[in-house]
Protein backbone atom coordinates (compact mmCIF):
# COMPACT_ATOMS: atom_id res chain seq x y z
CA UNK A 1 0.00 0.00 0.00
CA UNK A 2 1.25 3.82 -0.83
CA UNK A 3 2.13 5.52 2.02
CA UNK A 4 2.33 8.59 0.87
CA UNK A 5 0.71 11.56 2.54
CA UNK A 6 -0.11 13.10 -0.44
CA UNK A 7 -2.02 10.01 -2.47
CA UNK A 8 -5.77 9.03 -1.46
CA UNK A 9 -7.35 5.74 -2.05
CA UNK A 10 -10.39 7.19 -3.18
CA UNK A 11 -9.14 5.62 -6.62
CA UNK A 12 -11.28 7.21 -10.01
CA UNK A 13 -12.76 5.11 -13.06
CA UNK A 14 -10.42 3.02 -14.35
CA UNK A 15 -8.06 4.14 -16.80
CA UNK A 16 -7.57 3.10 -20.42
CA UNK A 17 -4.07 3.17 -22.47
CA UNK A 18 -3.26 2.55 -25.54
CA UNK A 19 0.55 1.93 -26.65
CA UNK A 20 2.14 2.89 -29.84
CA UNK A 21 4.63 1.11 -31.73
CA UNK A 22 7.12 4.41 -31.55
CA UNK A 23 6.70 4.31 -27.37
CA UNK A 24 3.58 6.73 -27.50
CA UNK A 25 1.14 6.32 -24.44
CA UNK A 26 -2.34 7.89 -24.98
CA UNK A 27 -4.42 7.59 -21.60
CA UNK A 28 -8.44 7.85 -21.59
CA UNK A 29 -10.66 8.24 -18.75
CA UNK A 30 -13.54 9.91 -17.24
CA UNK A 31 -12.87 12.59 -14.54
CA UNK A 32 -15.65 14.86 -12.78
CA UNK A 33 -12.94 18.03 -13.53
CA UNK A 34 -12.01 19.16 -16.54
CA UNK A 35 -8.78 20.79 -14.64
CA UNK A 36 -7.35 17.16 -13.46
CA UNK A 37 -3.88 15.91 -14.45
CA UNK A 38 -1.93 13.09 -14.68
CA UNK A 39 0.93 12.37 -12.76
CA UNK A 40 3.75 10.14 -13.77
CA UNK A 41 6.44 9.43 -10.94
CA UNK A 42 9.78 7.24 -10.86
CA UNK A 43 9.08 5.50 -8.27
CA UNK A 44 11.63 6.00 -5.72
CA UNK A 45 14.06 2.72 -3.97
CA UNK A 46 12.98 2.02 -0.81
CA UNK A 47 13.56 4.58 2.25
CA UNK A 48 14.33 7.05 -0.26
CA UNK A 49 12.37 10.36 -1.40
CA UNK A 50 10.95 10.98 -5.16
CA UNK A 51 12.64 12.73 -7.12
CA UNK A 52 11.61 12.58 -10.72
CA UNK A 53 7.65 13.22 -12.01
CA UNK A 54 5.85 14.86 -14.75
CA UNK A 55 2.40 16.22 -15.71
CA UNK A 56 0.85 15.84 -18.38
CA UNK A 57 -2.31 17.55 -19.32
CA UNK A 58 -6.05 16.19 -19.80
CA UNK A 59 -7.94 16.92 -22.85
CA UNK A 60 -11.89 16.81 -23.66
CA UNK A 61 -12.35 13.70 -26.19
CA UNK A 62 -15.06 13.26 -28.41
CA UNK A 63 -16.33 10.15 -26.20
CA UNK A 64 -17.03 12.68 -23.37
CA UNK A 65 -13.68 11.60 -21.20
CA UNK A 66 -10.56 13.37 -20.86
CA UNK A 67 -7.42 12.27 -22.78
CA UNK A 68 -3.13 12.69 -22.48
CA UNK A 69 -0.49 11.76 -24.27
CA UNK A 70 3.05 10.46 -23.10
CA UNK A 71 4.72 11.90 -25.83
CA UNK A 72 8.31 9.29 -26.92
CA UNK A 73 10.13 12.87 -26.90
CA UNK A 74 9.70 12.48 -23.17
CA UNK A 75 12.21 10.67 -21.67
CA UNK A 76 11.38 8.32 -19.18
CA UNK A 77 14.75 7.18 -17.16
CA UNK A 78 15.07 3.22 -16.30
CA UNK A 79 12.87 1.93 -13.60
CA UNK A 80 9.07 2.09 -12.25
CA UNK A 81 7.11 4.63 -13.09
CA UNK A 82 3.50 4.76 -11.38
CA UNK A 83 0.52 6.80 -12.81
CA UNK A 84 -1.76 9.26 -10.54
CA UNK A 85 -4.46 11.45 -11.50
CA UNK A 86 -4.24 15.25 -9.52
CA UNK A 87 -8.41 15.79 -9.67
CA UNK A 88 -7.84 19.52 -9.58
CA UNK A 89 -5.21 21.73 -8.69
CA UNK A 90 -3.41 21.21 -5.13
CA UNK A 91 -5.64 18.14 -4.63
CA UNK A 92 -3.98 14.79 -3.20
CA UNK A 93 -3.35 12.68 -6.29
CA UNK A 94 -5.11 9.26 -6.95
CA UNK A 95 -3.60 6.03 -7.75
CA UNK A 96 -5.37 4.73 -10.83
CA UNK A 97 -6.68 0.98 -11.34
CA UNK A 98 -6.02 0.02 -15.21
CA UNK A 99 -8.77 -0.24 -17.47
CA UNK A 100 -8.41 -1.21 -21.19
CA UNK A 101 -4.58 -1.90 -22.22
CA UNK A 102 -4.24 -1.80 -25.84
CA UNK A 103 -0.60 -3.42 -26.40
CA UNK A 104 -0.90 -4.88 -29.34
CA UNK A 105 1.59 -2.80 -31.05
CA UNK A 106 4.59 -3.95 -28.78
CA UNK A 107 3.82 -7.85 -29.38
CA UNK A 108 6.24 -8.14 -32.18
CA UNK A 109 8.42 -5.05 -31.41
CA UNK A 110 11.59 -7.48 -31.77
CA UNK A 111 11.10 -7.19 -35.77
CA UNK A 112 11.77 -3.23 -35.93
CA UNK A 113 14.99 -1.66 -35.82
CA UNK A 114 15.66 0.49 -32.60
CA UNK A 115 17.93 3.76 -33.03
CA UNK A 116 20.24 5.05 -29.99
CA UNK A 117 19.16 5.62 -27.53
CA UNK A 118 16.68 2.58 -27.31
CA UNK A 119 14.19 3.27 -25.11
CA UNK A 120 10.91 0.70 -24.25
CA UNK A 121 7.77 1.73 -22.55
CA UNK A 122 5.43 -0.98 -21.38
CA UNK A 123 1.99 -0.38 -19.25
CA UNK A 124 1.30 -3.15 -16.84
CA UNK A 125 -0.42 -3.63 -13.58
CA UNK A 126 1.36 -3.34 -10.44
CA UNK A 127 1.00 -6.48 -7.60
CA UNK A 128 -2.12 -4.47 -5.88
CA UNK A 129 -3.79 -3.53 -8.81
CA UNK A 130 -2.95 -0.33 -10.32
CA UNK A 131 -1.64 1.05 -13.54
CA UNK A 132 2.66 2.13 -13.82
CA UNK A 133 4.55 2.09 -16.69
CA UNK A 134 8.19 -0.41 -16.70
CA UNK A 135 10.47 1.92 -18.84
CA UNK A 136 13.98 1.02 -19.89
CA UNK A 137 16.48 3.46 -22.00
CA UNK A 138 19.64 1.99 -23.04
CA UNK A 139 22.42 3.46 -25.22
CA UNK A 140 22.48 -0.09 -27.22
CA UNK A 141 20.87 -3.26 -26.62
CA UNK A 142 21.12 -6.90 -27.45
CA UNK A 143 17.43 -8.34 -27.56
CA UNK A 144 17.38 -12.12 -27.03
CA UNK A 145 15.76 -14.02 -30.06
CA UNK A 146 15.65 -17.37 -28.83
CA UNK A 147 17.68 -19.76 -26.27
CA UNK A 148 18.06 -23.29 -27.08
CA UNK A 149 18.87 -25.70 -23.93
CA UNK A 150 20.39 -28.66 -23.02
CA UNK A 151 21.67 -30.90 -20.52
CA UNK A 152 25.25 -29.20 -21.20
CA UNK A 153 24.82 -26.10 -22.96
CA UNK A 154 22.60 -23.37 -23.75
CA UNK A 155 22.79 -21.57 -27.73
CA UNK A 156 21.37 -17.95 -27.36
CA UNK A 157 20.25 -16.26 -30.81
CA UNK A 158 20.26 -11.98 -30.33
CA UNK A 159 20.08 -8.75 -32.50
CA UNK A 160 21.79 -5.35 -31.63
CA UNK A 161 19.94 -2.54 -31.84
CA UNK A 162 20.82 0.87 -31.56
CA UNK A 163 24.62 -0.06 -32.80
CA UNK A 164 25.97 -2.50 -34.98
CA UNK A 165 29.01 -4.54 -35.10
CA UNK A 166 31.79 -2.42 -35.63
CA UNK A 167 33.76 -3.13 -39.53
CA UNK A 168 36.59 -5.46 -38.46
CA UNK A 169 36.11 -5.73 -34.74
CA UNK A 170 38.50 -8.47 -34.10
CA UNK A 171 37.68 -7.72 -30.73
CA UNK A 172 34.26 -9.02 -30.50
CA UNK A 173 32.83 -10.82 -27.31
CA UNK A 174 30.41 -11.93 -25.49
CA UNK A 175 31.57 -11.81 -21.95
CA UNK A 176 30.27 -13.50 -18.55
CA UNK A 177 30.38 -11.57 -15.56
CA UNK A 178 30.65 -13.11 -12.44
CA UNK A 179 28.25 -10.85 -10.18
CA UNK A 180 30.01 -9.47 -7.20
CA UNK A 181 33.49 -9.60 -8.56
CA UNK A 182 35.76 -12.34 -8.73
CA UNK A 183 38.07 -11.83 -11.61
CA UNK A 184 37.74 -11.19 -15.48
CA UNK A 185 34.97 -12.50 -17.35
CA UNK A 186 34.62 -15.51 -19.49
CA UNK A 187 34.91 -14.68 -23.07
CA UNK A 188 32.97 -16.22 -26.16
CA UNK A 189 33.27 -15.72 -29.36
CA UNK A 190 30.21 -15.07 -31.03
CA UNK A 191 29.00 -15.90 -34.28
CA UNK A 192 27.31 -12.82 -36.26
CA UNK A 193 25.16 -12.32 -39.38
CA UNK A 194 26.43 -10.68 -42.06
CA UNK A 195 24.19 -7.16 -41.49
CA UNK A 196 26.26 -6.95 -38.05
CA UNK A 197 23.38 -7.26 -35.71
CA UNK A 198 22.44 -10.59 -35.44
CA UNK A 199 24.27 -12.77 -33.40
CA UNK A 200 24.56 -16.30 -31.58
CA UNK A 201 26.40 -18.17 -29.24
CA UNK A 202 26.89 -21.07 -27.05
CA UNK A 203 27.90 -21.04 -23.39
CA UNK A 204 29.48 -24.96 -21.97
CA UNK A 205 27.88 -24.97 -18.69
CA UNK A 206 30.73 -26.78 -17.44
CA UNK A 207 32.77 -24.08 -18.10
CA UNK A 208 30.41 -21.85 -15.20
CA UNK A 209 30.42 -24.57 -12.41
CA UNK A 210 34.13 -23.39 -10.80
CA UNK A 211 34.73 -25.34 -7.63
CA UNK A 212 31.79 -27.34 -6.42
CA UNK A 213 31.85 -26.17 -2.66
CA UNK A 214 31.89 -22.17 -3.92
CA UNK A 215 28.00 -22.14 -3.36
CA UNK A 216 25.83 -19.70 -5.93
CA UNK A 217 27.38 -18.24 -8.93
CA UNK A 218 25.64 -15.60 -11.01
CA UNK A 219 27.17 -14.93 -14.33
CA UNK A 220 25.42 -11.86 -15.75
CA UNK A 221 25.80 -11.80 -19.95
CA UNK A 222 27.22 -8.79 -22.53
CA UNK A 223 28.03 -8.45 -25.71
CA UNK A 224 31.02 -6.37 -26.97
CA UNK A 225 30.90 -4.93 -30.67
CA UNK A 226 34.14 -3.23 -30.95
CA UNK A 227 37.81 -2.86 -29.71
CA UNK A 228 38.35 -3.11 -25.69
CA UNK A 229 38.39 0.37 -25.03
CA UNK A 230 35.72 1.65 -27.50
CA UNK A 231 32.19 1.12 -26.71
CA UNK A 232 30.73 -0.03 -22.79
CA UNK A 233 29.56 -4.06 -23.28
CA UNK A 234 26.01 -4.12 -23.97
CA UNK A 235 23.45 -6.33 -21.40
CA UNK A 236 21.76 -8.89 -23.48
CA UNK A 237 18.16 -9.51 -22.24
CA UNK A 238 14.26 -8.83 -23.95
CA UNK A 239 13.17 -6.03 -23.43
CA UNK A 240 11.63 -5.43 -26.82
CA UNK A 241 7.32 -7.05 -26.34
CA UNK A 242 4.67 -6.39 -24.13
CA UNK A 243 6.06 -7.92 -21.19
CA UNK A 244 7.11 -5.76 -18.16
CA UNK A 245 8.31 -8.71 -15.63
CA UNK A 246 9.86 -11.73 -17.58
CA UNK A 247 11.41 -13.35 -14.75
CA UNK A 248 8.13 -15.76 -13.64
CA UNK A 249 6.39 -15.81 -16.77
CA UNK A 250 9.73 -16.97 -19.50
CA UNK A 251 11.31 -19.88 -17.17
CA UNK A 252 14.17 -21.23 -19.09
CA UNK A 253 15.43 -25.05 -17.88
CA UNK A 254 17.69 -25.78 -15.95
CA UNK A 255 19.93 -28.55 -16.29
CA UNK A 256 22.92 -31.30 -13.35
CA UNK A 257 26.57 -30.90 -13.79
CA UNK A 258 27.74 -32.66 -11.63
CA UNK A 259 26.26 -31.72 -8.27
CA UNK A 260 25.53 -28.35 -9.35
CA UNK A 261 22.48 -27.30 -10.67
CA UNK A 262 22.69 -24.24 -13.73
CA UNK A 263 19.88 -22.48 -14.57
CA UNK A 264 19.52 -19.67 -17.39
CA UNK A 265 16.74 -16.93 -16.30
CA UNK A 266 15.71 -13.50 -16.44
CA UNK A 267 16.46 -11.27 -14.41
CA UNK A 268 13.85 -8.85 -12.45
CA UNK A 269 15.44 -6.01 -15.75
CA UNK A 270 14.68 -8.79 -18.01
CA UNK A 271 18.00 -8.97 -18.70
CA UNK A 272 19.73 -12.39 -19.41
CA UNK A 273 21.76 -14.44 -16.20
CA UNK A 274 23.15 -17.91 -15.59
CA UNK A 275 22.63 -19.24 -11.94
CA UNK A 276 25.04 -22.28 -11.45
CA UNK A 277 23.51 -23.07 -7.76
CA UNK A 278 26.53 -25.30 -5.91
CA UNK A 279 24.56 -25.67 -2.66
Amino acid sequence: MNTDARTTENVPSRIDCTADADGRITFALRSPSTDARLLVRLRPKKGQPEKTLHTLDLEPATDGRLRAVLEPRLVLAEGRWDVFLVPEPGAPRQRLRPGLRDLRSLVDGHLRERPSPVAVRVPYVTKDGYLAIRAWSRPAHAEVEGVDATDRAMTVRARLHGTSLAAGAEQAAVLLRLRGGGGAPRTLVPRFADDGRGFSFTVEYGELTGDRDSGNRVWDLFVRVGSVDGEAPIRIGRLLDDIADRKEIHVLPAAEVGDVVVRPYYTVDNDLSVLADGT
